[in-house]
């Protein structure tokens, strides 16, 4: 009885950059085999080239031959014993943890408005008196009334917002007389709702009808 057996990418051996697909694997991992270095260098430069054709996006990327040659030596694990045109790279490189994002430390006062809305005050502080600062000051109060509303779900007066500023600002911004704050259905505009929908088929007949004053005898 002949039992069938079944190949599953599982089951397969992982591949470094499965972007070149499988067929590019098998090849590289043949050349390695290749015992005259001539003839490695050749089948080298044939997959290179087949490399090049699969993704012709990296085309636009600067050195483009020296990623191929890069990718070529991850694929085949920086085992590939040939006369590259580049340096090899240390595989330590492709291992390396990503450096940590610094994070400003520290509670944020009010996390309805979150720490850009505190940066942006801090900012607006250190700028001179005039127009540019009376402007920003306006958008930090509008956003802040936006992501209170947002969070809130609900009402909330100007006085309170402007109250909340100063109070972040530790008194030093302060709204321009005569600038109005935006309303809520400004800030937020309301969900459009989808119309309905014509009734089709036999019930628009009977509608119809019925309006026609038609019956049947």
């Amino acid at each position: 009885m002949h039992i069938m057996t079944y190949d599953y990418n599982t089951q397969r051996k992982r591949m470094a950059l499965p972007e070149y697909g499988r067929n590019v694997q098998k090849m590289v991992d043949h050349i390695k085999t290749i015992e005259d270095r001539g003839e490695r260098n050749r089948a080298a430069k044939t997959i290179i080239s087949i490399m090049g054709n699969l993704n012709p996006h990296l085309r636009d990327v600067g050195d483009f031959k020296h990623k191929l040659w890069d990718h070529l030596a991850l694929i085949a694990s920086f085992e590939l014993d040939i006369d590259s045109p580049y340096q090899v790279p240390e595989p330590s490189k492709f291992h390396e943890k990503p450096k940590q994002v610094p994070y400003k430390q520290g509670d944020i006062r009010f996390l309805h408005y979150g720490r850009i809305i505190e940066l942006m005050i801090d900012a607006a502080c250190e700028m001179k008196d005039g127009s540019e600062k009376e402007y920003l000051t306006t958008l930090i109060v509008n956003q802040m009334k936006k992501s209170y509303i947002t969070w809130n779900r609900g009402q909330v007066a100007d006085e309170v917002i402007i109250g909340d500023m100063k109070l972040l600002s530790a008194g030093k911004l302060k709204m321009t007389e005569g600038v109005r704050i935006l309303e809520v259905r400004e800030l937020i505009p309301p969900v459009k709702r989808k119309p309905v929908g014509k009734p089709h088929g036999k019930q628009q007949n009977k509608q119809f009808i019925k309006k026609k004053g038609h019956s049947r005898h």
